[in-house]
Order: C-alpha cells, then structure tokens, then sequence
C-alpha cells in the first residue's frame, strides 16, 4: 500500500552515486515527494519514480541542500504540459522562503500552493483530492539550526468486516462494502454505523521521514511503531556527538538508538556528510543498538503491505 523509494542521500555537496535529500512515497496513484535536493529529478529517472506527477511536496526545511532542485522540478512540470495544482508544504514562513524559488521557475502552467501544516494531523485528500480518506499526514517538530519538522505519513486500517452483525442488524449485502468504508446506511428504519458490524481497528501502516535534526523527543514519538523510519544520520563515527550538535546533525548511533527507543520495524539510514566515502564502514555502529539498521542509498526501495489480509 505505501511504495517508498529513497532518492537521495547526500548532505550538503551532491556526489556521483549521491543525489542530495529527497524521497518518495506513492499510494493509489498519487505520490508525496519529501525535499527536492539537487539531483532529484535525475535520481527519479533512475529510479522508474514519476516526479512530474506528483500531488504534494513536503520540505523539512529551507536549507539549500533540501530545495534546490525545486525550480529544475517546477519547470520540468511546465514544459510537461502539467495542469494540476501543486501543492508545497514546509515550515513557517514557506510563502517568503521559497518567493525566490518560485521566481526562478518562471511562468507555470498549474496552481502552486504553498501551505503551513496544522501541528494535528491532516487528511492527504483534503490536501491533495484522490488520496485514500485513510491515509494522514503529520508535520512534527525538529531541532536543527533554522526552523524545521519531520513528517509521518499513516493509513488506518479498519476491523474487519463481521457478517454475523451485519445480518442480525438487516443490513442488505449490497451496504456492507459502504460500511467497511466507513459510511453509515439505514437498514429497516434504523441508522447501522460502521462500529456496528466492524471488528477492533487493526494494525495500519505508518512512514517517518526525518529531516535534518539533533536528537529530541518529538522525533522520537513521531517514530514509535513507524514500519519503516528513514532517519538523518549525518556523521558515521562514534565520538563525534558535539560535532553533530554544533550543526543540528545526528551520528549514525544517534539514530539507530532513537529508532530502537521507538520500536520501529525499519531504519533507513541517510543524509551523509560528504567526508563519509563508504556509508558501510560505518554501520556496526548503527547496529550496535538497531541490529537490522540500513544505510540509505539512491534508488533503495521499500514496498509497505498491511500485515494480514
């Protein structure tokens, strides 16, 4: 049900095999793109990911290294004949930041929104039309040196469907998929709501993307339970705590110790400095408290299904 793909994993300079932050997550044929580093659009193209499309772009911050591929993107999308809206989500201030992003992408063909999250989560589809009604979007706080959040991306998963109810209450078998679907129907004179003939919730699905951040509490929640967590990991080598605070970065141990905290299923690692040459040298430090941690790299893909049937 999610289709993650990591697009790039650099911090700061774009290497060759390095495209700087960004990633996607697709879902019923719509697609939110996290960051637009440079390179992003090259990175897609290898990856078979359609940026052109997509509904939402959700920046974690204003930092170079996470816009700069913003004005090649919005132009691609003109010269491609693109007419639906865009929307751009970001943190405080988003219509000032990006006014010379904006200019530099020139005349557009759609409608560019550009919007600041409620701290509740919000539904995609009243974002973005077309999205499941189930699946929500969250901004949460970071801490880094300018302003900036992380997002959490959900789909609840109603309790299965229990026909024994449904034919007690004289529900007709053509409302049944309305109630599984959360709509409420009138069945002999009565009104027969969802929680009437749907067994307890079950486990849906939920992606956390990082952004650039020092360890906090509000990463660390916005984590918990997260199937797969990709997650800023900016300096390999244990002993490099306060250089990593001095920037609002995290160690690769960092990381790996909020992921564990939070009991996620998956740690992506990414946003490397550009003096780590080869992320796997790196790694037992991640797993030293995440044992099945992974280094992020350019084009890694993910398919998120729901656990049961």
């Amino acid at each position: 049900m999610f289709d993650i793909t990591l697009l790039g994993c650099a911090a700061l300079l774009p290497l060759p095999e390095r495209a700087l932050t960004a990633a996607a997550l697709s879902c019923a044929g719509h697609t939110v793109l996290f960051d637009c580093g440079e390179g992003t659009q090259s990175a897609a193209r290898k990856a078979h990911v359609n940026v052109i499309g997509v509904d939402l772009i959700a920046l974690t911050h204003y930092h170079g290294d996470h816009i700069f591929g913003l004005p090649g993107l919005l132009q691609t999308m003109f010269s491609m004949n693109r007419t639906q809206p865009l929307v751009i989500a970001g943190p405080a201030g988003i219509a000032a930041e990006l006014a010379p992003v904006v200019r530099l992408a020139g005349w557009l063909s759609f409608d560019l929104k550009l919007v600041e999250l409620p701290p509740e989560d919000v539904q995609l589809c009243a974002l973005c039309p077309g999205w499941p009604p189930e699946a929500r979007l969250t901004a949460f706080p970071t801490v880094h040196r300018v302003p900036s959040q992380g997002y959490a991306v959900t789909l609840s998963r109603a309790g299965r469907f229990l026909p024994e109810r449904g034919k007690a209450l004289g529900v007709p078998l053509n409302q049944w998929s309305a109630l599984q679907h959360g709509a409420c129907v009138e069945a002999d004179g009565r009104l027969v709501r969802p929680e009437d003939v749907l067994g307890a919730p079950r486990r849906g699905l939920k992606f956390v993307f990082s952004g650039d951040t020092a360890p906090c509490p509000s990463l660390e929640e916005a984590a918990r339970d997260a199937d797969l967590f990709i997650c800023e990991a900016t300096y390999g080598e244990n002993g490099q705590e306060a250089l990593a605070a001095d920037h609002g970065h995290m160690t690769f141990a960092q990381a790996a110790a909020i992921a564990a905290r939070a009991n996620v299923r998956r740690l992506w690692l990414a946003h490397y400095s550009q003096m780590i040459k080869d992320p796997a040298e790196y790694i037992e430090n991640a797993r030293a408290f995440f044992p099945d941690a992974v280094c992020g790299e350019d084009g890694l893909r993910a398919d998120l299904r729901f656990d049961e049937a």
